[in-house]
């Protein structure tokens, strides 16, 4: 009999992350930050003066908005545990119990998968994104498995 890894089942827990939404937002957040910091420390200080208290501010708070945004891209997952999947997009957390999940898509062009669950709605799963090509089809395929698995088990 072969392995759960062989099969395409992964063995619980199992966390799924995005790989390109992950990689863009360090590498360019940290290039963001390099090139503001060298062009404010490239200004003489008679141009670092003229900015005000609250020019400096605003420069801060939106460099802390991109940085809000950017962190909530990479904190994106979902981990499938033996009794529920957790699906966490962006800043917000949901828990389904396995029962609830219907099937799992990911047409092509789409930006990340969604489920479609019991009581009729879809949600979304920003933690599969369409953009990782294979990847993000093999972790689909994957949490198929998973969710046929719980159905069959019930």
């Amino acid at each position: 009999m072969p392995a759960d890894s062989e099969r395409g089942t992964p063995a619980l827990p199992h966390t799924w992350r995005p790989l390109g939404p992950r990689l863009a937002g360090i590498i360019f957040g940290t290039a963001l930050f390099v090139v503001c910091a060298f062009a404010w420390y490239g200004w003489d200080e008679e141009t670092r003066a003229r900015f005000t208290f609250l020019q400096r501010a605003t420069l801060v708070f939106f460099g802390l908005l991109v940085f809000a945004c950017m962190y909530a891209l990479i904190r994106s997952r979902v981990v499938a545990e033996s009794d529920r999947l957790v699906v966490v997009n962006g800043y917000r957390r949901h828990e389904y119990e396995w029962a609830e999940i219907i099937a799992v898509h990911l047409p092509p062009g789409a930006p990340w998968a969604t489920l479609d669950l019991a009581d009729g709605t879809t949600a979304a799963v920003m933690g599969i994104q369409g953009s990782d090509g294979n990847r993000a089809q093999r972790a689909v395929r994957e949490l198929r498995r998973l969710v046929a698995e719980a159905s069959a088990s019930q």
